[in-house]
């Protein structure tokens, strides 16, 4: 059950082609995270211009204007399945929505079960509510 924040830059992208960006990393979190189906849980957040500052940390990325920041916060994916979700965001992105491989940046961290709370104050992974 992964959170997904996508960080874009504000007025780049209709609402149209936001969707479209969500779901493709929807549809990647249910081929390569294992999420269950209607786990969806994403939230899209515009930043004014310049105010996404992406550096290349020497690795000689051009970036441009169009630059996204996919955070994922998650519980107990390996390492093949993070890979495998890197690569997978980037070449459905670029393919689906014409966004430059080297526009994408993508973090994963970690959680764990007690951490989360999906409504009514309840830790229901906690509490055997959800399995």
């Amino acid at each position: 059950m992964p959170l997904v924040h996508i960080h874009v830059t504000e007025g780049r992208r209709t609402d149209a082609e936001l969707r479209r960006f969500a779901d493709v990393v929807q549809e990647v979190m249910l081929d390569h995270f294992a999420a269950p189906a209607r786990d969806r849980y994403q939230v899209i957040a515009e930043h004014k211009p310049g105010r996404i500052i992406l550096e290349d940390t020497g690795l000689g990325f051009e970036r441009t204007d169009d630059a996204v920041v996919i955070q994922i916060f998650q519980q107990g994916r390996s390492l093949d399945q993070k890979r495998a979700a890197f690569g997978a965001l980037a070449d459905r992105l670029h393919a689906e929505t014409g966004l430059r491989r080297a526009d994408l940046v993508v973090s994963v961290a970690s959680n764990t079960r007690e951490d989360w709370s999906f409504g009514d104050g309840v830790a229901q992974f906690v509490d055997g509510v959800l399995a």
